[in-house]
């Protein structure tokens, strides 16, 4: 008899199993349903950032300058991974230290650009040229917090601030 409902709870284990799963499967995705609904959606969050008016120029040559940025972290990144100090320091100073402030001052529409915004720029440009002091230490535990505060500054101001064509 023992052998029997041994036998019987083996066979009804599988079933078991699977119902159990199925339930555990059920509640967690109502919890993660529930969740969800609490979680505010980033892409419905209304755009709140300032706007700059810009020619259509002045506004290509704008985002031309913002994706070099981005370009040059990127390879910086990498001469980082590479333990090519030199190009990163290189590259942070020529691209992205105050010697490009000066030229972003040449825009054709820099009158457009408030005075807020030229100081989150000034603050970008002194967070490349603290990163590319501290790239020559070629201590990480060092530079990552450097190049932390730089891309910080990028945010803020990509936070704060759009382009748009003059109307």
């Amino acid at each position: 008899m023992y052998r029997r409902s041994a036998s019987t709870l083996y066979r009804k284990t599988p079933a078991l199993l699977a119902m159990g799963l199925i339930c555990v499967m059920s509640v967690a995705g109502c919890t993660s349903q529930a969740q969800r609904a609490t979680r505010p959606n980033p892409y419905l969050t209304p755009d709140t950032r300032h706007s700059i008016p810009l020619s259509s120029s002045a506004g290509k040559e704008h985002r031309a300058v913002m994706l070099q940025h981005l370009e040059t972290m990127q390879v910086i990144v990498d001469a980082l991974v590479e333990e090519d100090y030199e190009l990163a320091k290189g590259l942070t100073e020529s691209h992205l230290g105050f010697f490009r402030h000066r030229q972003a001052l040449a825009y054709g529409d820099s009158e457009n650009f408030p005075p807020s915004y030229h100081d989150l720029a000034l603050a970008h440009h002194e967070a490349a040229e603290e990163l590319a002091t501290t790239i020559p230490s070629k201590d990480l535990k060092k530079i990552l917090p450097a190049f932390n505060n730089l891309l910080k500054a990028c945010v803020a101001c990509h936070l704060e601030y759009k382009v748009t064509g003059q109307s």
